[in-house]
């Protein structure tokens, strides 16, 4: 299992800057051709990877997948996610989003109560505007960390609600008269808090799934309405 998980962690490390050489990997792990042929095939035929004339190339998705599949093996979380990039993060969330015909929009800065303010991700759909955190942490959390992180989440989620309407704001949503702006925090894993304050942590994995069955049970998590450009704030 030991050999799996660090063929898995080499390969998720050496392909961070891109498509590297298999054979690189056999260096860093340092074990057999045989064995890693046998890996290679493994993670290929599972759909973690991709292999052609010794060359590997993962897209996004793929990295993420690799990356809670080492942590499956025993893998130290915070360093799985290290291993990670920002944007590859962000991408998948991107593709999901647009895939379920959400319009998108990455890093939006906005100022609002005298201070800046940014957003990871905005999913726009009428009338839902998601705004997502991409976060990663590692196992040993503690729920207040946890519950901090969500509560920044809903203050940004409020105060971009706030602000509208602000053509400087490049999202969608800004220039809607009735929007329902609901903060998401996204992690790597399963947390053992699924929720805080009616806020979702939603598992990247799982992100597919909360966003097909999210019609159905939008209006109890947490949101703030602006209505007619008349600001109102509900708590689920």
């Amino acid at each position: 299992m030991s050999i799996d998980r660090d063929f898995a962690i080499a390969i998720l490390k050496l392909t961070k800057n891109g498509p590297i050489s298999h054979k690189l990997i056999n260096k860093e792990v340092r074990i057999s051709s045989q064995v890693a042929e046998r890996l290679l095939r493994k993670l290929q035929n599972d759909g973690l990877i991709n292999v052609q004339n010794s060359i590997l190339n993962l897209d996004s998705i793929q990295r993420v997948r690799l990356a809670v599949y080492c942590v499956g093996l025993g893998a130290d979380l915070e360093l799985a996610s290290n291993f990670l990039q920002w944007q590859e993060f962000e991408s998948i969330v991107t593709f999901i989003l647009e895939q379920n015909g959400y319009s998108v929009s990455r890093n939006v800065r906005f100022k609002h109560g005298g201070r800046k303010w940014e957003m990871d991700v905005v999913g726009c759909r009428k009338p839902l505007a998601l705004c997502i955190d991409c976060k990663r942490w590692h196992h040993g959390i503690h729920q207040s960390s946890l519950k901090r992180i969500i509560e920044e989440q809903v203050k940004r989620t409020k105060a971009l609600a706030e602000s509208l309407p602000n053509p400087t704001i490049k999202t969608v949503c800004a220039s809607w008269e009735d929007a329902k702006f609901t903060p998401i925090v996204l992690s790597l894993i399963t947390s053992k808090l699924k929720f805080y304050d009616d806020v979702p942590v939603v598992p990247i994995l799982q992100l597919q799934d909360f966003i097909s069955q999210l019609p159905a049970y939008a209006q109890s998590l947490k949101h703030f309405l602006r209505m007619r450009h008349d600001f109102q704030d509900r708590f689920g």
